[in-house]
């Protein structure tokens, strides 16, 4: 308090100096020209503010004193190289970016906690289920677009990351998902393709929507995530108010060794809220990190006590059921449809704290799908499989080997064999003694082994046929099945008719005619009238139609996939 006082009683000071001494009215000239005395505020404060604190220090925790100070030779000579105070303040801030993600850099989040209400151990033997109904971990979420690098605007039309991580007795258990059920693809090395044709042309360095156009058209499994994406729905306006899903299938397992396909499904009870087209342009050119500030509020959300909270559910099938499924269990671009496979609510998230370092715990936040506690366990999904190595990789790349050591990264424990490396910061050994061995000793064991909770070749999918290299998925009528029901049923006429003028906005921008038409007669194998009113908008006819997708020939579907 003394320190505040003295900072304001020297502002005003000076500024009454101002007033007096140097003309200074009410009215602002258009170039304002200050005295020196207020041109010397700053330093003043500084020092008024350093007298009250901790003494100021370089990086070696030498006392320096101002950090304004450096070291010439003579009053106009060169600088000095023995001015060590100047060059570790220049070699750190050179240092100061680690490398931004490939995907979803641009975002925030919050920590909070996850709690338990519902007893599932019918279902599964993962903590903290495993500990009773009103057990609490506490978790931090990151909630991110995709395509956009880290000072691009939130508002921008792309999925949303919605990632969460779980800090459990059992370990670090990690859910990264997204704000929609499907992705845009189902194939692992599709990725890193399609990620290509959404960022920036490498000869120009700019996005483009021909490029963009001509990877969707050419992989129109991708449809239903594009509809979602074109409708308001591509553009959340707060991350409190959307929803989150799992995408992929996971298998739970029970302490008696028998397992389920789960889906997990994270509703907000925020309600939700999109901006439409004009919105969400108009708010990017405002204020670009609308959606990072909506989430601190201090009159809405966490700084006002207004914590949002979400429910989660997940939806469960039994391996018997899966063989009966119409379709493909670890196919991303599919939902579970909730009617054969209902929602079964079995815990809350809340965030109610904001990071006091934006850098230290949300920047430094590494997630993977690979993070699974005994009793959750992956499918057989072939871009789940992938991500289970790309996400550790890259954060190895991002933040190096001991990522998992930064705080916000941390497990409760750590006991095992890793040392050394870059930036080991833990006494060398995790949560073990500094001199524990680092193999399994006999003489000086640092570790007991416990027994595997079950066998992981009772839960394993049979293996059928030989090994073989698979280039994609064949289109078929059924990946045009639940887009027709997305526009059809799910969608309000406000949101088809979102769905037609966003389309057309884009597709008028694209410069191949044949991408053009390509995409167009995606949109017309999920329906003939959505085809049409697309078509009218970029002055093309649809060359495929249906009646109906249960009474569809497949030779528009062939005729897609022999354009590929």
């Amino acid at each position: 308090m003394e320190q505040i006082e003295a900072k304001s009683f020297l502002y005003h000071v000076v500024l009454f100096y101002e007033f007096t001494h140097s003309g200074f009215k009410s009215s602002v000239p258009t170039r304002m020209k200050f005295s020196p005395v207020l041109q010397l505020l700053p330093f003043l404060l500084v020092s008024a503010t350093v007298a009250q604190n901790d003494s100021y220090t370089d990086g070696s925790g030498h006392p320096v004193a101002s950090p304004y100070d450096y070291q010439r030779a003579g009053t106009r000579g060169p600088l000095l190289l023995q001015d060590f105070h100047l060059i570790d303040l220049l070699s750190h801030f050179d240092r100061e970016r680690i490398p931004e993600r490939v995907v979803h850099a641009k975002g925030s989040g919050a920590h909070g906690y996850f709690e338990v209400t519902r007893d599932i151990s019918n279902i599964t033997m993962a903590a903290p289920f495993s500990e009773g109904v009103g057990t609490q971990v506490p978790l931090t979420m990151r909630f991110s677009t995709v395509a956009g690098e880290s000072g691009s605007p939130d508002t921008n039309r792309d999925p949303r990351g919605f990632a969460i991580k779980m800090r459990t007795s059992q370990g670090i258990w990690d859910w990264v998902f997204n704000n929609t059920p499907v992705f845009f693809l189902r194939d692992p090395t599709k990725f890193p393709l399609f990620i290509h044709s959404q960022k920036r042309d490498p000869q120009t360095n700019l996005r483009n929507a021909t490029l963009q156009w001509d990877y969707w058209s050419q992989n129109q499994e991708a449809i239903y995530q594009i509809m979602i994406l074109f409708s308001d729905r591509g553009t959340p306006q707060s991350w409190a108010q959307m929803d989150g899903w799992s995408g992929h299938t996971y298998k739970w397992v029970k302490a008696d060794g028998t397992w389920s396909y789960v889906q997990l499904k994270i509703t907000s009870q925020q309600g939700i809220a999109n901006f439409n087209a004009t919105e969400a342009l108009a708010t990017a050119a405002m204020n670009p990190d609308h959606n990072t500030q909506d989430l601190r509020q201090v009159t809405d959300r966490i700084e006002a006590g207004n914590f949002p909270t979400w429910t989660v559910a997940i939806q469960t099938m039994s391996p018997e059921q899966s063989l009966s499924f119409k379709y493909d269990v670890n196919d991303l671009t599919k939902i579970w449809p909730e009617d054969e496979y209902p929602l079964l609510e079995i815990g809350k998230i809340v965030l109610n704290k904001n990071p006091e370092n934006w850098f230290s715990e949300i920047e430094q936040l590494a997630f993977s799908p690979s993070n699974m506690v005994p009793g959750a366990e992956p499918s057989n999904d072939p871009v789940l499989q992938a991500r289970l190595f790309a996400y550790p990789d890259t954060a190895r790349h991002r933040l190096g080997p001991n990522y998992m050591e930064i705080p916000v990264n941390c497990p409760i424990a750590v006991h095992n064999f890793q040392r050394a490396a870059w930036m080991r910061i833990d006494g060398g050994a995790g949560t073990l003694p500094p001199n524990a061995p680092n193999y399994p000793s006999s003489f000086n064991p640092p570790v007991s082994f416990v027994q595997r909770p079950y066998n992981l070749s009772a839960i394993a999918d049979p293996i059928v046929g030989p090994a073989t290299t698979q280039g994609s998925y064949q289109l078929s009528l059924l990946d045009f099945e639940q887009p027709n029901t997305l526009y059809n049923t799910e969608f309000s006429e406000s949101e088809r008719q979102s769905l037609v003028s966003n389309v057309i906005t884009a597709l008028n921008t694209v410069t191949s005619q044949d991408i053009q038409q390509r995409s167009l007669d995606m949109f017309a194998c999920v329906d003939d009238k959505l085809g049409a009113a697309i078509g009218a908008g970029i002055g093309l006819t649809p060359q495929v139609r249906s009646d109906s997708l249960d009474q569809a020939s497949s030779a528009f579907i062939y005729l897609l996939i022999s354009v590929k």
